[in-house]
Parts: C-alpha cells; structure tokens; sequence
C-alpha cells in the first residue's frame, strides 16, 4: 500500500433547490390559487474518521467533493427532495487544515468522529408559501441558496502511543519488529524506512502502538536526507525512544547522536523536545559490557534521563526498557485505542465504549 500523509482537496456542498411557481387549475374548482412547493436542502459535506485507513492515498486520485444539489419545488405543493450528504472517509489522526494551512478547522482523534464541515444551501420558497389574505396569487419564489466551496488541506498523523526516533542505521527496524507485530524492512544501509511504520506491543497484559520513521540527519529541519516531515506523526506520542547505535559501525558517537537528534526536535517545534524521552544503546550484542557501561555514563552526563542498553536482535534488555515506556502510558484496555482518553483520566466508567482498533 503507498503511503501518503498529506493531501489537498476542493469541497463544495450542494445548492438549494428553487421553489416552484403554480396555480391549481382542476376542472370544476374556481379560484385553485398557489400552490407551488419549495425546493429542497442541498447535501451537506461531512467528514467521518473510519477504522482501517492510514494513508490519504485516495485522495491523490480524485481531488474534487461535490454535494448535490436539492430537489426542485413542483406544483401540486410538492416539495423538492433534499439531497444526500456527501460523506468522505478519512483515517483517524487526519487533521483538516485551512488552504493557507493557517488554521486547524477539524482533528479527527476517534473512531466514528463525524463534522460537518459545509452546510448545503437551504431550498427557495415557492410561491405557495408567499399567499396572504391580501395576496392571493404571488408569483415571487426563492432560487434556493448557493452551496458553500473551499480548498483544505488533509494531514495525517498517526496515532501512536509512542515514538521511536534516531540517526539512519540505529536499527529502529529491527527494533521494532521484534517487539510488535510490525514487519519492518531491515537493510544495511542508510535510509531503509522512507516512511513511517506502526505496530502494536503487547507486554505484560498490556497493549500500545509504537511508531517508527525515517532516520533524522543533522540539517533534517532544513531538508536534509528525507527532512523532519515524518516527525508530525509522532507529536502525538506520550513517551519517545531514542535508539543509539553502540556497535561502532555508525559514523557517530552515542553523545554526538543524542545532541544531532534533540536539535532536530527542538528546530521541529510542536512540544517534541520537551516530552519524555528513553535513551536506548542498541547493539550491545555487538559492544562488550564495559563500553556500553562507559557511553552510558557519557549520555547521562550530557543530559540523558534515563539509559538502557539492548539489543533489537537478540532481544537482550528490551524487558526492561518495555517496563519503562508502560510507566508512561495511562492504564487502559486492550481496546481503547491510543491517544484516547481513558476512563481513568475523564473519570467515567467507560461501560459500552472501547472498540478495536489496528493499524492495518
């Protein structure tokens, strides 16, 4: 499946029928008088997040929504049908944003979250509705009102409990297929992720989404390497992990990499640099006990938190990293998805509520 986070659409909701003019002429009735009917409600353009999706790749193909319009009004008081809304289907974490991307007009965080986004014009009065005592036969009607159109932005982020960041080659793929259920491509070489990946951790009876992207270099924010774009898919994200190759076989040191990469946060913006960060020293398959000991103490001393050394292919110290991350994450069921406000924070028993929710 292609991958695409960002899309812009041109949206239009359907116009007002026009109500009608008529006279009631029936044989044997004298003085029929008005009798034409209004015309009906355009569609409104609605949005509705949906389960499933995690990509804008259709919105690369067709670009243009438009609602239809209402019905028209006939004679015989009949009114014109209101016509259907348009609804479009977006993932959830899509983020509806101004032509000038100015403002957020719409974030769509739930399942089934539904806005309605243009409101369809209202249908005209037809001359039935205009007769009075002292006017009993008008022949004034409404066209029904214009539909309202705009050009919007759609920008999706993903929804995930937690980020994993570092330099290209810290083996964030093979991290991250091995403790979910994610099936990462893993390379050699520099820039195996282009894009962001998802996958769930399951961990001692509890259950979170860890997002994966593409390798930050120094100069990300001012579009080095594949540049900082992918970083607007973890701004929602609880807790990061930053995973720091120890093998040796990296062209930089564990204390460079950390400096490189939290620079990169802080010229970002949107909070990244200042949420809770897990300092993982990978590879310590491929680093003997001392030297990890030592870079550990480095990192500390240049303002790491907390530090812990594992290793994504054998598995060696990822339980306890794990247990860290949950100590970050609110307590919920396997159900609700992330970035949802559990029953423990909004206070509410959460009976009825919680559905399933994949990344697939």
């Amino acid at each position: 499946m292609h991958f695409l986070d960002q899309a812009k659409i041109f949206l239009k909701s359907g116009a007002g029928g026009p109500g009608a003019v008529s006279f009631r002429r029936e044989k044997y009735i004298e003085f029929g008088g008005p009798d034409g009917g209004n015309g009906g409600k355009g569609g409104d353009v609605v949005l509705v997040a949906v389960p499933g999706l995690n990509t804008l790749i259709d919105f690369r193909y067709a670009q243009h929504f438009k609602a239809k319009r209402g019905g028209h009004g006939m004679g015989k008081d009949r009114y014109g049908a209101g016509a259907d809304d348009l609804v479009i289907e977006v993932p959830v974490g899509t983020q509806v944003l101004s032509e000038d991307k100015e403002e957020i007009i719409a974030d769509f965080t739930k399942e089934g979250q539904r806005v309605v986004l243009l409101e369809g014009g209202m249908g005209g009065r037809g001359n039935a509705s205009y007769k009075t005592s002292t006017n009993r036969a008008p022949r004034q009607h409404q066209p029904g009102e214009a539909g309202e159109e705009m050009w919007v932005w759609l920008r999706l982020k993903l929804l995930a409990d937690v980020g994993l960041v570092g330099l290209p080659n810290a083996g964030k793929s093979t991290f991250i297929n091995a403790v979910s259920n994610a099936r990462a491509k893993v390379g050699a070489y520099a820039f195996t992720t282009l894009i962001p990946k998802l996958g769930v951790v399951r961990h001692k009876g509890r259950e979170f989404v860890l997002a994966d992207i593409p390798g930050l270099i120094e100069g990300a924010a001012d579009g080095a390497g594949i540049g900082d774009r992918f970083l607007g898919h973890i701004e929602r994200c609880r807790v990061l992990i930053h995973l720091i190759d120890i093998s040796g076989l990296g062209e930089t040191d564990p204390v460079e990499a950390m400096r490189v990469v939290d620079a990169e946060l802080e010229a970002y913006g949107a909070g990244l640099d200042d949420k809770a960060t897990l300092v993982a020293l990978n590879k310590i398959d491929l680093a003997d006990a001392e030297l990890a000991s030592g870079f550990a103490d480095e990192l500390k001393a240049a303002g790491a938190d907390e530090v812990f050394p594992v290793s994504g292919a054998t598995g060696e110290g990822i339980e306890e990293l794990l247990d860290a991350v949950l100590s970050y994450l609110p307590s919920r069921t396997m159900t609700e998805q992330p970035g949802s406000i559990s029953s423990e924070e909004d206070g509410s028993s959460g009976e009825g509520e919680g559905e399933s929710w994949s990344p697939i």
